[in-house]
């Protein structure tokens, strides 16, 4: 899936396979540390994996930081059946019920319209708050990202609170 081309057309390069494994390791390490993170996504009916869908503390220092994010990535064959939408949903449910969050983020490549409708869909607003996200070069096309957020409606207004002190799930 992280060696597909069309799966990481808005992220810089595909990834390695070491690369991949680093990334599990990383969340794994975050589920011993704060009991959550990405989870693995299988097929309810043949539990065959189709791509990840979580919570998780961005690795950079943007400009919204602290911050929780709510993300996603399918292979290929998988998009278009609402999936992405459906686990990021479940995702929220995690970050507002079990976690208490009072805000999530999400952000990608200006141009990524597919995750972009993924975060109306699952009530998310542009927040009109363009950025260049840091681990992406200069003079990329994929460098500007755009912020969308959604507040807990018990917490409309407030601010997020500090992702580190979190509960656990």
């Amino acid at each position: 899936m992280n060696a597909d081309p069309e799966v990481m057309r808005y992220f810089p390069a595909t990834l390695t396979q070491e690369q991949t494994r680093a990334s599990v390791e990383m969340w794994r390490n975050q589920f011993a540390e704060r009991g959550w993170s990405n989870w693995a996504v299988e097929l309810k009916h043949s539990g065959e994996f189709i791509g990840f869908v979580g919570l998780s503390i961005p690795r950079h220092q943007l400009p919204f930081s602290p911050c929780v994010e709510v993300g996603w990535r399918l292979a290929r064959r998988f998009w278009g059946h609402g999936y992405a939408t459906e686990g990021a949903r479940a995702s929220l449910a995690v970050g507002f019920g079990q976690l208490g969050l009072a805000e999530i983020v999400s952000f990608t490549a200006l141009d990524n319209l597919p995750s972009r409708a993924v975060m109306e869909r699952i009530g998310m607003r542009n927040t009109g708050r363009d950025f260049e996200h840091p681990a992406v070069p200069d003079g990329s096309p994929l460098r500007r990202h755009c912020l969308y957020v959604i507040r807990h409606v018990a917490e409309r207004g407030a601010r997020t609170r500090d992702p580190e002190r979190a509960p656990t799930a």
